[in-house]
């Protein structure tokens, strides 16, 4: 990395800071009407291209002439896209009226026909000698009768009729009848269920209630005919508009999806011709102008290597605005710590992604994320114990998928988090389910079953005729027994061990031990990485009071206890399985400084274990107080020596070597002045006990770590759990296996099969 000053030329000048602040605006106000048209893209279910395309940003001069055709595609929808929802609302609006005029056509004659001898309103008193009532009948008694109709929500017309006779005084008569199906409301175009009513009421001050109580119910009012001549003139008209507004409304929506499918060929691209003018402006905005405000200065990082591209990007960039001034590039020495720059691709980004949560490499330190690509998984699938075959194809074939469609623009367009999260670890998966098969081979798991690929290792017959069979009611395979074991299953564990009743007391076991060995592996593999930022940036005494106490401090502890794991495997048989020593108990001995003399996995073993934890013990000290010490030292003796990057001392004195090394820096834009200067002030603001507080920190995290890791690692075999099979379901595939190997007949097997192991 490198610091440089990009000097790109501008013939205006402006007032103030911030000079692309309306161009920025003006992209904003793009990418707002290019939602509008997405929007509406979607809405009617019109595909977009589906290749992938990068156009380049547009020139200034073709900005304008984008934003006129985005205004006037916005300006011709938002009017063609009114007019449409103003003909539906008249459509629905009309579908209503015809139900209304449908179903209130006989409201008057039938509640006439129920009550023929029942007193009507006391205003009317003459009323009770009609047989049948309707407007044309009270207008010829002199009655001042009304009719209000229209439609409700069903679920508003209790509180509304109970509202009418709160309010009117019982001078209202009100009938209703629901909508068979179910009508969309013209003002929300949601679908809903209506009911019909109409309102019979005397006198116009009761007219003028029943109409404000139905605008605080939000009902759709509707006019009453006046005799049936003029309701079948109106239900005719109503079919009539109800005809062209169909005919009117399906031209409008050929329109309207012509417009957008014109517009879909387009808007992609428009999508990214503006987000790349909005960056290059923002890019801008952080620039600045020289004294003459027609340059603008940018003082970025960049790496050594992409200076090539750079220029070359500044010269084709000149050319294609036709400025008079080329752009041009200056390194600048600079005394600050450059960015790290981490090179990720579709594969290794998953696993950076979970290296930086954990924290950044600093520059020019090992970058460890490419290094877990395959640890790491693999470490998921023996620690997490996800060892199961058949979830394991099941993983590998779903992240398959994923990667063989991961160009797929609605896979990686979707906005839903969940996805978004399986879709960038694709790999991670894809190893995650390779492994899992992999492991479900070695120990022999599938859906929790064992696989017989190879046949048992073990045989039932020679405990059979040893006695063992006849003398005890749980039998145990005993492999000291000549003829019981064969020898060990060509790959993984054997498949008896999936019929065993203490499988997962054998299984559990081994499963612990390959955590713990495969954990301190893990964190001596991160300890050892130090070494190469160590020998890189040459300090050398680092090797020596930091990476030497740590080693000391986790093998003598942590690697003895992986030695005693492999000790006891090695030299101790199944003839010594029942008198050999714990390994836990030892362990703890080796703290306690205590030694069982009857119990020993190897002569000389509590004089050993003393020694390591005294060396361990004694690592501490040299990890917290070495580097603080030493570099007090060097502070106070340096003796006129001046440090030279970090990593040499240079003599003032030797005007040769000083010569060199100024033209070296000249070339990579630094100068030894600058070195010199930084690490005179390092020198000089040197604080011991600011050193000494952060060894301290890293002294205590990475003991308390060794521990806390540790037990990290048996509590990640603990989730073993999750996966282990119910043993009563492989007992009682026992008696077929023992028919098989005993030879015996199938009724003595499916009797002693409950009681094998």
């Amino acid at each position: 990395m490198c610091p440089f000053i990009i000097a790109w030329t501008k013939c205006c000048t402006f007032l103030f800071q911030r000079k692309f602040v309306s161009e920025i605006k003006r992209c904003e106000e793009m990418e707002r009407i290019l939602g509008y048209l997405l929007k509406e893209i979607k809405k009617e279910d019109i595909p977009l291209p589906e290749e992938e395309v990068n156009p380049a940003a547009p020139l200034p001069k073709h900005v304008m002439v984008i934003m006129e055709q985005l205004q006037r595609l916005e300006l011709e929808l938002s009017e063609v896209t009114r007019n449409k929802e103003k003909l539906q609302k008249n459509l629905l609006e009309l579908t209503e009226y015809t139900h209304m005029l449908h179903i209130t056509r006989n409201f008057v004659h039938r509640s006439a026909e129920r009550e023929p001898s029942r007193v009507q309103y006391e205003e009317f008193p003459f009323l009770e000698k009609e047989p049948m009532m309707d407007y044309t009948s009270m207008q010829r008694l002199g009655a001042k009768l009304g009719f209000i109709s229209g439609l409700i929500q069903s679920v508003k017309i209790e509180a509304f009729e109970r509202m009418l006779w709160r309010v009117c005084k019982g001078y209202t008569i009100l009938n209703y009848s629901e909508v068979d199906g179910l009508l969309e409301d013209p003002d929300t175009g949601e679908p809903t269920r209506s009911v019909v009513f109409l309102i019979s009421y005397w006198g116009d001050q009761i007219g003028q209630k029943v109409k404000k109580i139905c605008d605080c119910y939000h009902c759709h009012l509707y006019p009453y005919p006046n005799s049936n001549e003029e309701r079948t003139d109106v239900v005719q008209g109503l079919h009539t508009r109800i005809q062209d507004l169909h005919t009117v409304l399906h031209r409008t929506e050929d329109y309207l999806r012509q417009v957008l499918i014109k517009a879909s060929e387009s808007v992609y691209i428009w999508v990214i011709q503006v987000k790349k003018m909005k960056a290059i402006y923002h890019i801008l905005n952080l620039c600045s102008f020289d004294v003459t405000n027609k340059c603008l200065i940018a003082e970025v990082w960049c790496p050594v290597n992409d200076l090539p591209a750079l220029r070359r990007a500044l010269e084709d960039g000149s050319r294609k605005s036709g400025a008079t001034v080329p752009s041009f590039v200056n390194r600048i020495p600079s005394n600050d710590t450059p960015p790290t720059l981490i090179r990720t691709n579709k594969f290794t980004s998953g696993f950076q992604n979970i290296v930086d949560a954990y924290g950044v490499s600093s520059y020019r330190e090992v970058n460890p994320g490419e290094r877990i690509a395959i640890k790491k998984t693999l470490h998921f699938n023996i620690n997490i114990d996800f060892i199961n075959l058949g979830h394991g194809v099941i993983m590998a074939l779903f992240a398959l998928w994923m990667v063989l469609y991961e160009n797929d623009r609605k896979l990686k367009k979707t906005r839903n988090e969940i996805w978004n999260i399986f879709f960038e670890g694709r790999y991670i998966i894809l190893l995650m389910g390779i492994f899992s098969v992999y492991t479900g081979l070695i120990y022999n798991d599938c859906f929790s079953k064992s696989l017989n690929l190879f046949g048992s290792g073990w045989n039932v017959r020679a405990m059979y005729d040893h006695g063992g069979w006849k003398s005890n009611s749980f039998l145990a395979l005993d492999p000291n027994v000549t003829g019981v074991f064969n020898g060990p299953y060509p790959l993984g564990i054997d498949p008896i061990w999936n019929l065993a009743s203490n499988r997962l007391t054998f299984l559990n076991s081994y499963k612990m031990k390959m955590s713990v060995i495969v954990g301190i592996i893990h964190m001596t593999f991160g300890v050892v990485l130090g070494v190469f930022n160590h020998l890189h940036f040459r300090r050398t005494f680092n090797l020596y009071l930091i990476f030497l106490p740590e080693l000391l401090f986790l093998l003598c502890l942590f690697g003895y206890l992986v030695f005693m794991i492999i000790y006891k495997w090695l030299f101790f048989t199944v003839r010594d399985s029942q008198t050999a020593p714990s390994i836990l108990i030892h362990f703890i001995n080796m703290f306690l400084m205590q030694g069982d003399s009857s119990q020993t996995l190897y002569p000389g073993q509590a004089g050993f274990q003393v020694f390591l934890v005294i060396v361990a013990v004694l690592s501490v000290p040299v990890l917290l107080l070495g580097k603080p010490l030493y570099l007090y030292w060097q502070h106070k003796g340096r003796d006129r020596l001046s440090m030279y990057r970090g990593y040499q001392r240079v003599r003032r004195s030797s005007e040769e070597e000083f010569s060199l090394m100024h033209a070296h820096d000249m070339e990579e834009g630094t100068s030894l002045d600058s070195h010199s200067c930084s690490s005179d002030s390092q020198s000089e603001e040197f604080d011991f006990a600011d050193v000494f507080l952060h060894q301290s920190i890293h002294t205590i995290e990475y003991c308390l770590g060794c521990i806390s890791n540790t037990a990290s690692y048996l509590r990640l075999w603990a989730l073993s759990l999750a996966h282990a099979p119910n043993q009563s379901q492989h007992i009682l595939f026992f008696g077929r296996w023992a028919f098989i190997k005993a030879g015996t007949n199938r009724a003595v097997c499916a009797r002693l099969g409950r009681k094998v192991f």
